[in-house]
């Protein structure tokens, strides 16, 4: 088998001008997050709230939306809110989509999706808005972290927060509409990726100190393989449905075979999106509880914190729910019935029409449960091992979920522009060789 040459697979991508294109405006609008993920709110000393997540908040509900947004909540800069809060909003709109007939039906519509993205956009100004003023709250109550406290800060938080999450919000949407793979993923993808390296050179500090022994060590690197083992194999698994093509006459009075040709489904068709909805729905109201200064609240956010018993069972839940949620959104039986039936195809033993549906949908349905329940495991193990351990990569298991998942779909939006412009190839040259012989295609 012929080996695909690094620097040949390069070389095609730069002559595609259109996929080379889109790879480099990709590229510019996340330098662009990187950089403003480095710019500092004014009026809070930085060193006092760093102090504070090393301390205390690294490890909690904070330190997992601060894994989110790169860093950007425990340094306090204008991104501090990150893509979060237009991914709530998401979500949000899409329960309301499976929910409310009325915005199921706009969301099958041009001009009704327009609306659902204004109203999105809407949701999102909200919940960054009631996270800007939580956070200002919350760095209030911190010993020496503000530096004139008063409602002006509160103001001025709100407003940095705000329009830093409007412009990250707008630069994921540019990068789904105009660049390379979904925008809110890859910004997501490249927070974690930048806390890679501080993570793997502090274990190995902890090593040096003898704080983690040689043994812990060997087995938090066979988790993270395991893991991105675990989630390539789940995310390229899938389950194959035969299809046929039923016999046509060609020229001459001869008879064609049936084509036989598949359907596959993907054990895990909802991809990563459960670990980030499920995260986003358990990290924005505890954030919010340990932001309001209430004695009651916080007390909530601390039984919910990573590691507890109410955390693990809510992720549990989530993810499975989400799994099955998302793959009902984005996959839809009754289409790819009426698509089949279009096409003259069927699945033997199985009726075209509303027979194939029901049946399409319930091995789609049979074989979400084994993927969900093995995205639960690979996303809440390491959370254990953490704990035993004591390592930084607390959430290891998300973050890699993630940092895989996104790589495999952004690998698979390069292969489809390159198979695409093969296929423009073709179609310009007109002809193509068939078994030595020069034939027009289409005869």
């Amino acid at each position: 088998m012929a080996q695909t040459n690094p620097a040949s697979a390069v070389a095609d991508i730069t002559r595609n001008t259109e996929l080379w294109d889109k790879i480099k405006f990709t590229f510019l609008c996340l330098v662009l997050y990187r950089l403003g993920s480095h710019i500092t709110a004014p009026g809070i000393d930085v060193v006092a709230l760093t102090d504070f997540f090393a301390n205390k908040g690294g490890g909690g509900l904070l330190g997992l939306y601060d894994l989110f947004v790169g860093g950007g909540l425990s340094r306090a800069t204008v991104f501090a809110l990150g893509i979060m809060p237009y991914i709530s909003a998401s979500i949000f709109i899409q329960i309301a989509g499976a929910v409310l007939p009325q915005v199921e039906k706009m969301q099958k519509d041009e001009e009704g999706r327009k609306t659902i993205n204004q109203w999105t956009r809407y949701i999102t100004i909200a919940l960054a808005v009631v996270q800007g003023w939580g956070f200002a709250l919350f760095t209030s109550s911190l010993q020496n972290a503000v530096i004139t406290p008063g409602f002006a800060f509160k103001l001025q938080m709100v407003l940095f927060l705000t329009t830093g999450a409007i412009f990250v919000m707008w630069l994921g949407e540019q990068i789904t509409e105009r660049g390379l793979g979904n925008g809110a993923s890859l910004i997501i993808f490249f927070s974690i990726v930048e806390r890679f390296w501080p993570g793997i050179f502090d274990t190995f500090k902890f090593v040096t100190t003898q704080a983690i022994g040689p043994f812990s060590l060997i087995l938090l690197g066979f988790v993270m393989v395991a893991v991105v083992a675990g989630t390539i194999a789940i995310t390229i698994a899938a389950r194959r449905i035969m299809i046929q093509i039923p016999q046509r006459t060609m020229s001459r009075g001869r008879q064609r075979e049936a084509s036989r040709n598949f359907i596959p489904l993907r054990i895990n068709t909802a991809g990563v999106m459960p670990i980030i909805f499920a995260q986003s729905v358990i990290v924005i109201p505890g954030a919010f509880a340990q932001f309001s200064g209430n004695p009651f609240m916080q007390q909530i956010s601390e039984r919910m914190q990573p590691g507890t018993w109410l955390y693990l069972a809510l992720s549990a839940v989530l993810i499975v729910f989400f799994t099955y949620f998302y793959t009902a959104i984005i996959f839809n039986p009754v289409d790819i019935a009426e698509n089949l039936k279009k096409q003259g195809g069927f699945i033997p033993g199985v009726k075209p029409g509303a027979k194939t549906a029901e049946y399409v949908d319930y091995v789609i349905s049979r074989i979400t449960f084994p993927g969900s329940i093995f995205l639960t495991f690979i996303a809440l193990l390491p959370v254990f091992i953490g704990s035993m351990i004591n390592v930084p990569f607390v959430f290891g298991g998300t973050s890699l979920l993630i940092v895989v998942g996104v790589a495999l779909d952004t690998m698979a939006q390069i292969n489809q522009h390159m198979l695409l412009r093969k296929y423009d190839g073709f179609m310009k040259k007109g002809r193509v060789r068939f078994r030595g012989q020069s034939a027009v295609a289409g005869y």
